[in-house]
C-alpha cells in the first residue's frame, strides 16, 4: 500500500522545475552566453584596434572622403579629375563595377542559355562543341583567363596606326575597340523615354496575353509585337526630334583615336573573361533544369501540335526555371564578386579605386569596410530581385 502511494507521488509532476531542466529556458541561457562571448570578443578587437591606431598616430573615421583624391582614373562614367574628392573617386569605382557586372550578367544569361540548350541538341557536333566549351572554361581559373585575354589585346592586336578595320568606322587595336556613335542630340533623350515606355507597355501586354491564353487557349505573338514596339516607338521619337544623323567618327590623331566611343582593352578583357567563365556554369544549370522536366511533358506538347520552339517556350522552360533560378542566382553573385579581380589587369573598379585611396590615406579599416558594404549591397540586391522573380514564376498547384 505504501509502495503504490510512493509511486503515485513520484509520478506526479512538480509545479516547480529547476530552469536547467527546462529546454526552453536552457536554450535562452545558452544564447545569452554566446551573445555575451561575442560581445566581449568584439569589445576586445575594437579596443585593440583603437590602441594600435593611437600608438601609430593614425587618424580614424571617414573624414578623408572630403579630401582631394589627387589621382587620375582611366575610365569613368561621370566627369572626374584628380582635383575631385575621394568620395567622388569611390563613386566612379562603384559605377564602373556596376557597369561591368550589369552587362556581364545580361551576356552571361544569354550565352549560358544558348550553350545549355546546345548541350542537349540531337546534333552530335553541336552537342560536343557545347560540352568542350563547358569543360574548358570551367576548368581554367578565372584569373588566368583574364590574364590571357588581357595579353591577347596588348600582344596580338596592332598599334592604332595599324589598327584593324573590320567595318567602316570601326577600329580594333591594342588601345581597344573604337567605333562611331551618334553625337548627342535632344532627340536621343526622347528615344530613351520611348524605349522605357515600350518596355512598360510590353510588360502589360505580356500579362494580357497570358490571361487571354488561359481563357481562350489562343497564343498571342508577344515576341514579334514586343520587337516591333521596341523598334517603332524610338523610331517615331527620332523622327519627331528632327531625325538627327550627325555621327562622332573616330579619327587617328597622334598616337590614339579621337572621337567615337572607345572600349578599353581592360574593360574588354574583364568582360570577356567573366562572361565566358560564368556562362559555362550557367549552361550546366540550364541543362540540368531542362532535363528535370519529364519526357512525357514534351511528348504531350508535341501531340497537340505545338512546334519545337513553342514546346521549349511554353512547356519546358517555365517548369525548368524552378530548377535553374537558384544556381543562376549564385552565378550572378559570383560574377559580381569576381569582378573585383579587375585590379589584376588594371581596370578601375571599386576595389582598385578603394585600394588606391587606402594606400594614399592609410585608412585601411575604413576602406576595407566600404568594400565589404558595397559588395554586400550588390549581393543582397541581386538576391532580393532573383528571389522575387523566383516567387513570381513559381507554378501554383491546383
Amino acid at each position: 500500500m505504501m509502495k503504490n502511494s510512493a509511486d503515485a507521488a513520484y509520478s506526479q509532476p512538480s509545479d516547480k522545475v529547476a530552469f536547467w531542466y527546462d529546454p526552453r529556458k536552457r536554450s535562452i541561457l545558452y544564447q545569452l552566453g554566446i551573445l555575451a562571448m561575442v560581445g566581449m570578443l568584439g569589445y576586445y578587437l575594437v579596443s585593440n584596434i583603437q590602441t594600435n591606431l593611437e600608438r601609430q598616430a593614425i587618424a580614424t573615421g571617414f573624414g578623408f572622403l572630403e579630401k582631394e583624391a589627387a589621382f587620375e582614373i582611366g575610365e569613368s562614367l561621370i566627369s572626374y579629375s584628380a582635383a575631385d574628392k575621394y568620395a567622388r573617386a569611390l563613386l566612379v569605382g562603384v559605377l564602373n563595377t556596376l557597369l561591368v557586372s550589369f552587362i556581364g550578367i545580361i551576356l552571361t544569361v544569354i550565352l549560358g542559355t544558348f550553350i545549355g540548350i546546345a548541350r542537349l541538341s540531337t546534333n552530335w557536333l553541336v552537342s560536343r562543341l557545347a560540352a568542350v566549351y563547358i569543360e574548358v572554361f570551367q576548368d581554367i581559373p578565372i584569373l588566368l583567363q583574364l590574364f590571357f585575354w588581357y595579353a591577347l589585346f596588348y600582344e596580338i592586336l596592332p598599334s592604332p596606326r595599324q589598327a584593324l578595320t573590320p567595318l567602316t568606322g570601326v577600329f580594333l587595336c591594342n588601345r581597344g575597340l573604337v567605333f562611331a556613335v551618334p553625337e548627342f542630340h535632344p532627340a536621343h533623350a526622347y528615344m530613351a523615354f520611348a524605349f522605357l515606355a515600350g518596355c512598360v507597355s510590353i510588360f502589360f501586354l505580356r500579362r494580357w496575353a497570358r490571361k487571354r491564353q488561359a481563357k481562350t487557349g489562343m497564343v498571342f505573338p508577344v515576341f514579334r509585337v514586343s520587337v516591333g514596339v521596341l523598334v517603332l516607338l524610338p523610331l517615331l521619337a527620332w523622327l519627331a526630334g528632327g531625325a538627327p544623323t550627325t555621327m562622332s567618327v573616330p579619327e587617328l590623331k597622334g598616337f590614339n583615336f579621337q572621337g567615337g566611343l572607345n572600349i578599353s582593352p581592360e574593360f574588354s578583357a574583364l568582360l570577356l573573361g567573366l562572361v565566358l567563365y560564368t556562362a559555362a556554369f550557367v549552361a550546366e544549370a540550364v541543362r540540368a533544369g531542362i532535363q528535370s522536366v519529364s519526357k512525357g511533358q514534351r511528348e504531350a506538347a508535341m501531340s497537340i501540335g505545338l512546334r519545337p520552339n513553342q514546346v521549349l517556350q511554353l512547356v519546358i522552360l517555365p517548369q525548368a526555371l524552378r530548377v535553374i533560378i537558384p544556381p543562376l542566382t549564385s552565378q550572378m553573385l559570383s560574377l559580381t564578386k569576381n569582378s573585383s579581380l579587375a585590379v589584376a589587369i588594371g581596370y578601375p573598379d571599386f576595389v582598385s579605386v578603394a585600394g588606391t585611396a587606402i594606400n594614399q590615406t592609410g585608412q585601411a579599416i575604413e576602406g576595407v569596410a566600404m568594400i565589404m558594404l558595397v559588395y554586400l549591397f550588390f549581393s543582397l540586391t541581386t538576391s532580393a530581385f532573383m528571389n522575387w522573380y523566383n516567387k513570381k514564376i513559381t507554378l501554383v498547384e491546383r
